[in-house]
């Protein structure tokens, strides 16, 4: 099976870059069934790197449907050790407009039914997440993408994913209490990838792409689909160069993350007594704590 160390889970669009060398589409079965969707992997600024359309290659997938277990296992599973998930967010504030990017260090979860832990079944863990993004990486993202100088672009660093369940966008009430919390961008996903990603000691940062304006903002009403897509369209270009020139540094010069120790202590069953088919379904997790 190919080997990639650098990951990216995002819209399919992003690994139909010219740059992306020696593509093979890979299927990946795991204990928590398949991912959303074959993954891609290609050799990209002369380096292995893991692509998987998140909702699908056709966008079949609700956020709520997501596999996020599956996908963050099968990352795993190739070997990746740096996962960069690309991410259409709305925004909650000013001077976070639509076509900018936030590099986000903190969360919040409005989500209300994701799987978001491998464990369970008789394994107990409880990973450090007080820093949920891992800040090596962010750091090599928001350098990349400082050096490009996008135009019509604004480099956010730093802020807060507001992670909500949906399918249906916020009400102006809740778009407004987020605002009052000081929350800097909006989105569906990526919470449980976060933690999931933790937990299999894989450093993770999101890129997040703003398309609009959350529903507190005077003109969001006069947003057209057509503006929308438009901005997805200009956004997918922009992180693809986002996602070379970072593959390119990570390959360079890949940095040291917490994250992939963050199991060291979080274990709290002693594995000795653990159910068996457990630690089996897990062994890829757990395997240098076997």
């Amino acid at each position: 099976m190919a080997v990639a160390q650098i990951g990216i889970i995002g819209g399919s669009g992003l690994y139909k870059m010219e740059e992306l060398k020696d593509i093979e589409e890979v299927q990946i079965q795991t204990p928590f069934g398949s991912p959303s969707d074959a993954l891609i992997v290609g050799t990209l600024a002369g380096t292995k790197v893991a692509f998987l359309a998140r909702h699908g290659r056709n966008h079949t997938l609700l956020p709520s449907e997501l596999p996020f277990r599956a996908n963050i296992y099968a990352m795993k599973k190739l070997g990746v050790k740096y996962l960069i998930s690309a991410s259409a967010v709305g925004s909650l504030q000013a001077e976070a407009k639509p076509l900018d990017m936030v590099i986000p260090d903190q969360f919040i979860d409005r989500t209300k039914n994701r799987e978001s832990t491998f464990f369970g079944e008789g394994i107990v863990a409880h990973i450090a997440f007080g820093e949920p993004i891992c800040p090596n990486l962010a750091r090599v993202l928001t350098d990349a993408i400082a050096s490009l100088n996008l135009p019509d672009v604004t480099l956010h660093r730093g802020g807060t994913y507001v992670c909500m369940e949906g399918p249906a966008f916020s009400t102006k009430a809740e778009s407004h209490l987020y605002r009052s919390w000081g929350a800097t961008i909006i989105g569906m996903t990526n919470l449980p990838e976060a933690k999931l990603a933790r937990e299999a000691e894989i450093a993770y940062a999101t890129l997040a792409l703003v398309t609009d304006y959350d529903c507190w903002h005077p003109d969001h009403d006069s947003v057209t689909v057509d503006m929308v897509i438009g901005n997805l369209q200009k956004n997918a270009i922009n992180a693809q160069k986002v996602i070379q020139e970072t593959v390119r540094r990570l390959s360079e010069n890949p940095p040291t993350s917490d994250a992939h120790s963050a199991l060291k202590y979080a274990i709290l069953t002693n594995l000795n007594h653990a159910p068996a088919a457990t630690k089996q379904k897990l062994e890829l997790i757990l395997e240098k704590y076997l």
